[in-house]
């Protein structure tokens, strides 16, 4: 019977063990598999080719959906600091570290950066924090490789994803530039580097 599965014939027939007895309908087990194949599946029925679905196509607003999301998010929060200046008191809460030790951390003059940053001020945005200006320009340049291959993907379900391989060196490097940054700006020759 076309699209069913049917048992096959387990037995001592002409064919041997495991053969099929004609007459049945049933199609004989594959060869080396002896009476374990229980059950056999007719010629043309989807599972005889291993037939699969093939992945509808996604649509390309689906594939930019993530990063304009991102930098939705990401303008939003620029847009806040922009408009609600960090540099008069009261905003924004301290740092902890610099108002219980003195010791500037590596994120502290991030929101005036930022907010130097987005009026155009570049020179007080990296007086600010030279890291974050920095971090800023990394961010933009990734998310716009990231905005351009989620584009021009094959629009195929995990085709269209993109992730980023960062080697543990560069991890290393980063971290070791960070913590340098973090040491020298609390030091007298680093005053410049200090928000």
């Amino acid at each position: 019977m076309p699209g069913t599965l049917l048992p096959a014939a387990h037995g001592s027939g002409t064919h041997g063990t495991g053969g099929h007895r004609p007459g049945t309908g049933a199609v004989p087990p594959p060869p080396g598999t002896g009476t374990a194949a229980r059950w056999a599946v007719p010629p043309g029925h989807p599972a005889a080719a291993g037939a699969r679905t093939p992945a509808q196509p996604q649509a390309l607003w689906r594939r930019l959906a993530a990063p304009a999301g991102t930098i939705v998010a990401v303008g939003a929060a620029f847009a806040y600091v922009a408009t609600v200046d960090p540099n008069e008191p009261g905003h924004y809460p301290a740092c902890p570290l610099l108002r219980y030790t003195g010791i500037y951390c590596p994120g502290c003059g991030g929101l005036r950066s930022a907010h130097a940053f987005v009026h155009g001020d570049l020179g007080t945005a990296l007086g600010a924090n030279a890291v974050a200006v920095a971090g800023y320009g990394v961010f933009f340049v990734l998310w716009a490789l990231w905005t351009v291959r989620a584009a021009r993907a094959p629009a195929t379900g995990p085709a269209a994803t993109w992730r980023i391989s960062v080697p543990p060196l560069l991890w290393w490097l980063t971290g070791a530039s960070v913590l340098v940054f973090s040491v020298v700006r609390n030091l007298p020759l680093g005053s410049a580097l200090a928000p």
